[in-house]
This record gives structure tokens, sequence and C-alpha cells, in this order.
């Protein structure tokens, strides 16, 4: 399908640039940065890795989005926000008759994204993510937060701000995201700030939320995959939820 790249609204690209070097730097110090043949083979990684299993999660809810989307057997055009190094969007791409756009606020994962992964339907736009990211004529099938939305303060607003840029019908979809019971999001917050802080970048923990399943469940929703379900509690395989969202 040849498609035309499509035009983000002509604002100045606003970046933190100093949060984007203490995000590099933390996935540097906790082994999850990689080079560019790691980067084209994700989801597959070698098994001594030390987020082997993580990636065999990933690797399972990724293809379960992409059989979901590719059986609608139609046109789509997809964003994914907080695509990192785009293997995902990548992955997207490979949908018949999809156009994707993997949109990113940090410079260096949008750069090595663009060099690894080069396909006539797959575009990189290095932006932070709100709703005038794109001009008012510019619509999406599907949105997709991969792993992404705890970097977003409020979720109504994000979420809100995803729903204004879909085309009639279109959904937003959640996965790869930890969500945390409200009785214990003081301690994981707690836990976090330690973490951040006992690694010498305590001011991570200012941009990192937890958020708690309740307020994704404010918007029409469907559960598409409950890890909570009664195989995969035998199974203890995947962590993640996946929920689809409609305006």
């Amino acid at each position: 399908m040849k498609e035309h790249p499509i035009d983000i609204a002509r604002d100045n690209v606003s970046t933190d640039e100093a949060l984007e070097e203490m995000y590099i730097a933390i996935r540097e110090r906790e082994g999850r940065t990689y080079n560019d043949k790691q980067v084209a083979q994700l989801p597959d990684i070698n098994t001594p890795h030390l987020y082997y299993r993580e990636w065999k999660m990933r690797k399972r809810s990724s293809q379960r989005l992409i059989t979901y989307l590719a059986a609608k057997q139609k046109p789509l055009h997809i964003l994914e926000i907080g695509c990192g190094n785009g293997w995902l969007s990548a992955k997207l791409a490979d949908i018949p008759h999809a156009y994707v756009i993997g949109l990113d606020a940090n410079r260096m994962e949008i750069e090595q994204a663009r060099r690894v992964f080069k396909k006539s339907n797959l575009q990189f736009i290095h932006k932070g993510f709100n709703k005038d990211a794109f001009n008012s004529n510019t619509k999406f099938d599907v949105i997709i937060f991969a792993a992404s939305l705890s970097y977003f303060p409020s979720v109504r607003t994000t979420i809100g701000d995803a729903f204004s840029l879909l085309n009639e019908g279109g959904k937003v979809h959640v996965l790869d995201t930890p969500f945390y019971n409200s009785d214990k999001v003081d301690v994981s917050v707690s836990r976090c700030k330690k973490y951040y802080a006992d690694m010498g970048f305590a001011e991570m923990a200012n941009h990192y939320f937890h958020h708690t399943l309740n307020k994704l469940y404010t918007f029409k929703h469907k559960v598409l995959f409950n890890p909570d379900g009664f195989w995969n509690r035998l199974i203890k395989k995947d962590v993640f939820y996946w929920i689809m969202l409609k305006p």
C-alpha cells in the first residue's frame, strides 16, 4: 500500500533533553538498551539475556494484538504512542494494508528505530504526545499504548487526547502496562522512589506514574486479555492486561 507520510502539526518540537538523557542512562544501567542487531530481532532475544522471560511475554502479547488487528482485513492507520526503539511498530507494519506511525519523545530511540526499520508503510516521529501532536485532519483507526501509559501523569487526559485522534469506530489499546491495586499504590510509589534513588536518579520517580485499573474502567472498555483469568493463573505466564477502549 503506497502512502504519503502524515504531517505532524508544525509547532516546535518540545523535548526535555535532561529527561531524555536520564531515561537512557537508567535504561543502560538496567541493561535495557540494545544494539541495532538486537533491536531488529525483537521481541526475540537470546536465552541468557537478563530480560528473556519478559520478552517472551511481550512476544505473546504482540502476537495477540497483531492477530486481532489482522483479522479485521481492512486498511488500518495505526499510531503507537511511546514506541521506543520501534520494534512493535515494525511488527504492526507487517499487517496487510496497515500504515503505522511510531511516536516517541526520546530522540535516541527514535533515531535507532529509523535506522533499523525501513518500510514504506512505517514512519517514526520524534515528539511528545498530546491532542495537538497531529494536524486536525489526521486520524487513526487504532492507537496503541504498549508499556508507555505509565509515563503519562493523567490517564483521563491522555486517553481523552487519544480519543480525539480516532476515526469513527476507532479504538485505543493498552497492553504490557503495570496497573496497581488502590490499596497498594502508596507502597509501590515508595518502592519506586527508593529504586531510582538507589540508582542515583531520584528525579525519575517524578516521571513514572502508578495507575490503577479503575482509571481505565471509567471508559467504555473491553478486557481482551486478563492475566487473572483461570488458565493464565494456572500457567502463570503473562502478567499484563490487554484492554481496548472506545469513546
